[in-house]
């Protein structure tokens, strides 16, 4: 399978108001997600799908009411104005890696492969993961390791990557992943998902493209239109769930003097949804998945 999608009935379930209406997947993939909206929808129905990944094309539905588009979510708006649409009535993305992604060993997404260091989710873009390793500025490399894959000593393990670099070319995740043999092997799965989660997110730049779509998304939303954001770690969901909240990614909004504020969404449930013991057994992957959904204001 391409990709198992996560949280498939619940999101669909909170994405569908009006049968009629138009949907937009940010995150196409295997389909799988899609192929569920389509489902849901009637034959007036509309559904257009993004992935920047020339890989998940050969996936593309054969249906009519089904539009899928080669591009970055980061640019929603654009894309869709191009298809003649400027407003839709539900938009669902589900962020991070495919299975895909994870499985295909010479992308360099895996830390269980020897691969070369890649991680970009589309081929053509130039920064991949090895210019990143290679050619990045200490400071640089540290702040992301810091950031991205929230761990404390960065500026220890940035320094590592550079003294072994002038040594050699760091080209492979093996390469790499033996720069930082001294890290306990009980502790080796956590601190290389932490690593390889940094670099990705860089490479990809992640969390801004995540940004320019949900201001995008609350941009073309019908009011009650509805947002709904799977998440898989706590950077990305800390972001949907503040913009959910309050329109904005830090700071706080301005107040009245009663101490309210002009709210952008309502949210469908106050707690985030997770997947049950099943799908998780199911799918190891889901183990770590948030969905939120707002409903625009």
């Amino acid at each position: 399978m391409y990709h198992n999608p996560v949280l498939l009935k619940q999101s669909i379930d909170d994405l569908i108001t009006d049968q009629d209406g138009i949907y937009v997947d940010c995150t196409f993939g295997g389909g799988g997600h899609s192929k569920e909206i389509l489902a849901r929808l009637s034959e007036k129905g509309k559904l257009y799908s993004f992935d920047q990944d020339a890989d998940a094309l050969p996936n593309t539905i054969g249906d009519k009411r089904f539009t899928l588009i080669n591009q970055n979510f980061r640019f929603l708006e654009n894309s869709l104005l191009m298809h003649g649409v400027t407003q839709v009535d539900g938009i669902l993305a589900d962020l991070g890696v495919s299975s895909h992604q994870f499985d295909e060993a010479e992308r360099g997404f895996s830390i269980r492969s020897n691969a070369p260091l890649d991680m970009r989710m589309n081929v053509m873009q130039s920064l991949d993961a090895r210019k990143i390793i290679n050619e990045y500025e200490e400071e640089h490399l540290a702040d992301l390791l810091y950031h991205f894959g929230e761990l404390r000593e960065a500026r220890k393990l940035a320094r590592t990557i550079v003294h072994h670099r002038k040594i050699s070319v760091i080209k492979t995740t093996e390469d790499l992943k033996k720069i930082f043999s001294f890290i306990p092997p009980h502790k080796q799965n956590k601190f290389f998902a932490q690593v390889f989660q940094a670099i990705r997110i860089e490479v990809n730049q992640e969390l801004e493209a995540l940004k320019e779509m949900l201001l995008q998304a609350y941009k073309i939303l019908k009011p009650q239109g509805r947002l709904v954001v799977i998440s898989y770690h706590s950077l990305e969901d800390r972001l949907v769930k503040r913009f959910l909240k309050n329109g904005m990614f830090e700071g706080e909004p301005e107040r009245d003097i009663y101490g309210n504020y002009r709210k952008s969404f309502e949210l469908l449930k106050t707690k985030a949804t997770i997947p049950d013991s099943s799908e998780i057994e199911e799918n190891s992957r889901a183990r770590s998945a948030k969905m939120r959904t707002g409903i625009k204001l």
